[in-house]
């Protein structure tokens, strides 16, 4: 199965077309890797993928990132380069003038490339491409799906080490300094985080890490994932505990163990986002734990860790095949733990796949 293809452009020709663009302009992004297989560095020297609506692709690229861009694309997209000192901008207005009166910009271009495009086109109307590569990235082919499955087992891998680095007498940047080495030896291209948070800490959903020492007896929450060659991304979280876990601990671990295998369950076809989050919190609420559950139930994975679908009260668009998500609730206590447990999943035409196949019980290391 091919991963990236040229189909991909053509697709999103269309798209733009129905949705009255004359045009897509991207920037580096998971957008333009997305479209065109190159992943950009996002630099003030302009790199700019210019698809019509109605006719070929041209990527805009600086000189010294043209053999990076060849080796991306190959032969299929055009590409331009532009020296240093000349004004980029030009290529663009020369490649559509006057035709464009409506052009969808990446979502992620910076603010002064935005404005240099409106000078460069200033009578089209400026809107986001977002809008429409958000459907057609939202349902992930099978060959997404396997690069998915790949970054699922390279994390699990990760997890499955915890125990030689995760003890007492260690600080959480010790442990994280580790775990981003295995992230690496499991296959991973890049390490994009690592969360070590012990005892406290464990309350902060986001906290990173510290020069905390673990002790004892302490809960830690780990939250790790990466990027895989390919560009596709892991994240799973798991969460641990130094010997034996405190009571009140132990209480609200197994309620937000059956509030995720419950998320888990209620992923199938044609219903809502929201249902699967209600299908957690409605659990966790039910205990005396609603107000500890500080965040959405999941968000999608793909090129960026961090995409559509978002598992989340209000989002009442039904879940289709191929639509991949995590599904990650967590009870926090402030100033005492915390606990999350995530797996990404991807809704298959009857039911649900884990891409993450550890087990979520709590590991007493």
């Amino acid at each position: 199965m091919e991963l990236y293809s040229t189909d991909r452009l053509a697709a999103a020709r269309r798209a733009a077309a129905d949705a009255g663009l004359d045009a897509l302009l991207i920037g580096p992004s998971a957008d333009l890797r997305y479209l065109t297989a190159y992943d950009a560095h996002a630099l003030e020297r302009l790199t700019l993928l210019v698809l019509p609506a109605d006719g070929d692709a041209t990527l805009i690229v600086p000189r010294l990132e043209r053999p990076a861009a060849e080796a991306a694309v190959g032969d299929a997209v055009r590409l331009v380069d532009h020296e240093d000192g000349t004004d980029p901008y030009a290529i663009v207005q020369d490649l559509l003038g006057d035709r464009a009166k409506t052009v969808g910009l990446g979502d992620r271009l910076w603010a002064e490339q935005v404005l240099a495009l409106r000078d460069a086109l200033p009578d089209a109307r400026q809107a986001l491409a977002g809008a429409v590569l958000r459907g057609l990235r939202l349902r992930k082919s099978p060959a997404e799906v396997e690069a998915l499955r790949r970054a699922g087992r390279a994390i699990d891998a990760v997890h499955e080490r915890m125990g030689q680095w995760l003890r007492p007498g260690r600080t959480e940047a010790e442990v994280a300094a580790d775990i981003a080495a295995g992230i690496r030896e499991a296959g991973h291209a890049t390490v994009e985080f690592t969360i070590v948070a012990a005892g406290p800490n464990g309350a902060s959903p986001h906290h990173g890490v510290s020069d905390r020492v673990i002790a004892a007896g302490e809960p830690v929450v780990v939250d790790i994932g990466g990027k895989m060659p390919d560009g596709y991304c892991s994240d799973s979280t798991r969460t641990y505990c130094i010997g034996e876990p405190p009571a009140d601990f132990a209480a609200y671990y197994a309620v937000l163990h059956e509030a995720q295998r419950a998320a888990v369950a209620a992923v199938r076809p044609g219903v809502s986002a929201e249902s699967v989050d209600a299908a957690a919190r409605d659990l966790i609420a039910a205990a005396g734990y609603g107000a500890q559950f500080l965040h959405r139930t999941g968000h999608g994975i793909g090129l960026d860790g961090h995409e559509d679908p978002y598992i989340v009260a209000g989002n009442a668009a039904p879940l289709e095949p191929g639509m991949a998500f995590s599904v990650e609730p967590g009870i926090y206590l402030a100033g005492r733990h915390g606990a999350r447990i995530e797996d990404i999943v991807v809704c298959t035409d009857d039911g649900v796949e884990r891409l993450n196949t550890i087990d979520t019980e709590l590991v007493i290391l």
